[in-house]
């Protein structure tokens, strides 16, 4: 029995949107990886090309002050307890370890380098995709979207997710070792990045006697502690007495996330078109194919 003009304008509509769905596959999609490729390789020249030489640059003062360019650190805090002006500075012959996760402790040198594998991650396996590539399935384009979003979280979470660290292990960092002349004893000092700015922290102590009726309670970890946070270092019980913190803006950091952002949002943008289509079509979707491999040597 012939087919009917409604049951043939069906087939020509599931044709037509078949044949925009191979376009999306085999043109939209290597446009928008080639677009991703420029994003990251600008994002590692422009900004995660840049060293340690840019972080030290950085002057700060004042008890809830703020950090300006300069030539080094350079710190004023007025002690409230009593009104001592104390200055130190950061000393040019050390490298500072920034507390980010999701290992604390590493040198800001290394920091750069993680983020800069995972961009470099995230190109390769786009390059590994050009445009002689033909894409069989949506399944496939999905996989490498998510493989792709994967290494940029991981590279932006690298710079800007502080650690929530414990006082002992703040105290164990060595931190204090890095400015000059030596800081008191009574004090403690981080670093870490917040988004797109650099922040320090000193936080100034004092033992509790004792004889002292307070009760001891070890702080947990935390990205900022607050005054009457308590930790045990040695044969000592400590408390915080007041927090100075001052941060600073870092221009090339907040592009960097900028970069990501943008990254990040066409990836998310290429597979909603894709269920869209999959949704138009009738095609199956991820969950219904065979996922390609896409990987390096051929793991999923």
């Amino acid at each position: 029995m012939a087919a009917s003009a409604a049951e043939r304008a069906v087939l020509v509509g599931r044709e037509q949107r078949e044949e925009e769905f191979r376009w999306l596959l085999h043109a939209e999609v290597h446009a928008v990886l080639r677009q991703l490729q420029d994003i990251l390789k600008a994002n590692l020249a422009k900004c995660l090309g840049l060293g340690m030489e840019r972080w030290p640059q950085l002057r700060g003062s004042g008890q809830a002050g703020e950090l300006h360019p300069g030539q080094l650190w350079d710190v004023n805090l007025k002690m409230p307890r009593n009104n001592q002006l104390l200055h130190f500075a950061f000393r040019e012959d050390k490298q500072w370890k920034l507390q980010q996760q999701p290992t604390c402790g590493t040198t800001f040198s290394w920091e750069i380098q993680d983020a800069r594998n995972h961009v470099s991650q995230a190109i390769y396996l786009l390059a590994n995709r050009d445009e002689s590539y033909q894409f069989q399935t949506g399944a496939e384009i999905l996989k490498l979207m998510d493989a792709v979003m994967l290494q940029l979280t991981r590279a932006r979470n690298r710079l800007t997710t502080p650690a929530t660290l414990t006082l002992p292990e703040i105290a164990a960092s060595g931190l204090t070792r890095m400015f000059a002349p030596t800081l008191p004893s009574d004090l403690l000092v981080n670093v870490y990045v917040n988004l797109n700015k650099l922040c320090l922290t000193v936080y100034q102590l004092h033992a509790l006697q004792p004889t002292s009726t307070k009760n001891f309670r070890p702080a947990g970890g935390a990205v900022l502690h607050s005054p009457g946070a308590m930790f045990e270092w040695g044969s000592q019980r400590l408390e915080v007495s007041h927090v100075h913190k001052v941060e600073c803006v870092i221009p090339w950091l907040n592009d960097a996330l900028v970069y990501f952002t943008v990254s990040l949002q066409l990836c998310q943008q290429l597979k909603d078109k894709l269920s869209l289509c999959f949704r138009a079509t009738g095609a199956p979707g991820p969950s219904e194919q065979a996922a390609a491999r896409i990987l390096p040597g051929g793991s999923p």
